[in-house]
């Protein structure tokens, strides 16, 4: 079970893609991304967010899930809900959208060397 506490304490806000009344957020914990995006109807596990929301993750990294590319600038991705009214208060979500939890992934591309 997840530490709801600990994590609203050490969330990192890495930044944010806002248009109108939308709101997806990267925010860093101890060791995983906290992702807010938009919620996918009867899936509390599964959000969607805008493929520009990618580039505020640390260098290096990747989001540990699956990302499922809509067709139309958004991903699909599955996490851990955020269900700590705590931290949902810390992270100001609407109600068209939610919080999941994430592993950090290491990024490996054949264009870079490896790091190690």
């Amino acid at each position: 079970m997840l530490d709801w506490k600990a994590i609203a304490m050490s969330l990192k806000f890495l930044g944010k893609s806002t248009t109108g009344n939308q709101s997806p957020t990267l925010y860093l914990g101890d060791s995983d991304y906290v992702v807010q995006g938009w919620r996918v109807t009867d899936h509390p596990e599964l959000i969607e967010i805008p493929h520009a929301l990618l580039a505020y993750l640390e260098a290096g990294t990747c989001l540990g899930v699956v990302l499922t590319d809509t067709g139309h600038g958004t991903f699909t991705l599955t996490g851990e809900p955020i269900r700590d009214p705590d931290v949902l208060a810390e992270m100001d979500i609407p109600d068209h959208e939610a919080g999941v939890t994430v592993p950090v992934g290491q990024e490996i591309r054949p264009d870079v060397a490896a790091s190690r």
